[in-house]
């Protein structure tokens, strides 16, 4: 099997196409034409990653997050990106991300947010029209909203949310006085929805990287933070049942440090 294989695979769930102007997934080390022998997935590509990949014979890094982002003026070991970049040529590894493409379809990124939280009713939350994916026409664009099964309170939603994402601590605006039963979701950094969360009904909001004075909301609106990498991991597991679905007798897997490769610590 080759590179162009499983970019295919993945670019059929979520296409290239599909991807912001200023984003970076696909291909950004090696050549469609590599023979592939193993796969590992996480998401990101970081020097310990490229480590992994090598010592578990993974010659095809997937990855939410691209290696390549905002550009390189130059390769070097002493930069992390550079030293990623190095380590997989050296080992012979391609490295593939899904980022928007993977952040814009309703089976992808904030769609696995919603379903975590139980909502129903669900729609694109900033459509962009419609694509023919998994045998049918489905919309796409950034975020969902949908409905919880039954109106909660605040202190209610927020321990949902925990719970859903397992988290211990949530950023978040003041609570309103009103039942929430609309809510909002974007993973990764989600403040340009803020407004369209609102102009959909939303009474609660949820995304990540979300700013100081973005948390000044109004009376009728709740905002939660819940994290950048907290918000995508899931889009990992989602990534790994799609080539496990194309390619049930070859060697995929997910890093063993996934769950402990969060940049930042709650201390």
């Amino acid at each position: 099997m080759r590179v162009r294989d499983v970019t295919a695979a993945l670019e059929a769930f979520a296409p290239l196409s599909l991807q912001e102007k200023w984003d970076n997934s696909g291909l950004s080390v090696g050549s469609p034409d590599q023979e592939v022998h193993g796969i590992l997935l996480a998401l990101d590509c970081t020097p310990a990653l490229v480590d992994e990949a090598a010592a578990c014979g993974a010659d095809l890094i997937v990855t939410h997050h691209p290696l390549i982002f905002g550009g390189l003026r130059q390769v070097a070991p002493e930069d992390p990106v550079g030293l990623s970049v190095i380590k997989a040529v050296r080992a012979g590894i391609a490295v593939y991300a899904a980022h928007t493409t993977a952040d814009k379809v309703p089976a992808g990124v904030s769609g696995a947010m919603a379903r975590r939280l139980g909502l129903q009713n669900l729609s694109v939350l900033d459509p962009e029209g419609t694509r023919f994916l998994s045998g049918s026409e489905q919309a796409v664009g950034l975020g969902i909203v949908g409905d919880l099964p039954e109106p909660l309170d605040c202190a209610a939603a927020l321990d949902r949310v925990k719970a859903a994402f397992g988290l211990r601590l949530v950023r978040c605006s003041h609570f309103i006085d009103a039942p929430i039963r609309r809510v909002a979701v974007c993973g990764g950094s989600g403040s340009s929805l803020i407004e369209a969360a609102r102009k959909a009904g939303a009474q609660l909001y949820l995304s990540g990287d979300i700013s100081y004075h973005h948390f000044f909301t109004p009376e009728d609106f709740v905002l939660m933070d819940i994290g950048h990498f907290e918000s995508e991991v899931e889009i990992v597991d989602i990534l790994y049942s799609l080539l496990k679905k194309n390619f049930p007798n070859f060697a995929v897997r997910i890093s063993k440090t996934l769950r402990d490769s969060n940049p930042i610590q709650y201390l």
